[in-house]
Parts: structure tokens; sequence; C-alpha cells
């Protein structure tokens, strides 16, 4: 009884924060319900009895991806409102692909149907000397390892697409070059310090600083004769 208010409690509160995630026109309360999203997610995943993805959950996604969006979105001053300048021109292209997938979504749960031994399925015994990462590794990468590695290639796909059309070169960046710098003299120099030794006795080196180019100086030859 408990277990099922739990779970009836945190899947409400999931759904609620998930759509408060693609409602809200502030962006950092979008990701801030993202995070309580992840939260209830993984609150889910305990009830379930999977604590490995639970922990996961927390730690990489709320830890570091959900965090990183919120630095991303706090520090970078994004104009939302220009953003949505084009939102009416496109808003009918977005209505019809809407409608196309809400079909699809339609005729899918539509026809979807229980398997016959689906009941008895979650009643198999577990083995007792197999703990909960195992079972998911072997499942992952012996069971379906090919599929595994096809999601990899897909998202290392996406993360060179993205890097691709996100990517603009500026002619006011400053390049490194890297001959230029190991030619420099002074730039490496080969010491033997005595054992022993702190900076004290050695002090710190730094790389002779070049003297800037004199200004040529542009010689003026009067038409006038001798004073």
């Amino acid at each position: 009884m408990i277990a099922a208010a739990a779970f009836y409690l945190f899947a409400a509160v999931l759904i609620g924060s998930a759509a408060m995630v693609v409602t809200s026109r502030n962006p950092v309360h979008s990701v801030l319900f993202l995070i309580l999203a992840f939260f209830n997610a993984a609150a889910l995943f305990l009830l379930a009895g999977a604590e490995f993805l639970a922990m996961i959950l927390v730690i990489v996604y709320v830890g570091a991806v959900a965090v990183l969006f919120l630095f991303v979105v706090m520090m970078l001053d994004v104009d939302f409102a220009q953003l949505r300048q084009g939102f009416q021109r496109y808003a009918p292209l977005g209505a019809v692909i809407g409608g196309i997938l809400f079909l699809e979504l339609v005729l899918v749960f539509g026809t979807w149907t229980f398997a016959e031994d689906a009941a008895g399925l979650r009643l198999n015994p577990i083995e007792p000397q197999v703990e909960n990462t195992r079972a998911l590794g072997r499942v992952l990468y012996t069971d379906h390892v090919w599929l595994f590695q096809l999601s990899g290639v897909i998202l290392l796909v996406a993360m060179i697409g993205a890097i691709v059309l996100t990517l603009r070169g500026k002619p006011t960046s400053k390049r490194q070059d890297v001959a230029k710098q190991i030619a420099r003299a002074g730039s490496v120099q080969l010491r033997q310090p005595p054992v022993g030794a702190g900076l004290g006795e050695i002090g710190i080196e730094r790389p002779p600083v070049e003297a800037p180019p004199q200004p040529k100086q542009v010689e003026h030859h009067g038409h006038g004769g001798h004073h």
C-alpha cells in the first residue's frame, strides 16, 4: 500500500515537472523543473529495485548534465525575445508535424497489446548471486551489444553535426601558432638544478620579452635652400 502510494506520488510529480519544463517561460525555471523530474524518476527506479539506474540518474544527469545546462543558461546572454520572433511564421508547419506525430502515437498505442506471457515474466525468479549492476551489464554488453554500439555511433554523429553547425570562424579570433612558439629563442631551455634546490636558489625564469618594433623615421627633404 505504501509502495503504491509512493509510486503514484512520484509519478504525478514527475509528469507535472516534465510539463513545466516545456511550458515555463523562464529557461532557468525549466532547468530547475528538469532537475526535479530527474529526482522523481530516480525515486521510481528505486521503487522498481533498480538502484544502480537511480544513482546513475542522480550522479550523471543531475550532478553533471542538468547543472551544466543551468550554468550555460545563466551565463550566456541569450535574447529569447529575438528567438521567439520567428515562432508565428513557423507555427503552421510545426502544427502539421505535431499532428502527424500525434496520429502516429495514437495508431501505435491503439493497436498495442500486452504479450500473453508478460504477466508471468515479472514473476520469474532472480538469481541471488547476480547483482543488479551485473545483470544490467549482461543485457547491455552481451545480449544487445550491437544495439548499444549503434546508439554510440548515432550520438557521435550527432555530436559532430552539432560542432559543425555551431562552429563559426571569426577573422578577429586569436589563433595559436605552435611552430612560432617553439622556434622562439629562450622558450625552451634545459637546466640541471642541484638536488634539493628550490625557488630561492633557482628563482623563477621567464622568457625574454621582445622589444616592440620601432617606427621608421621618415626623412623630410625641404625644397628651399640652406638657412
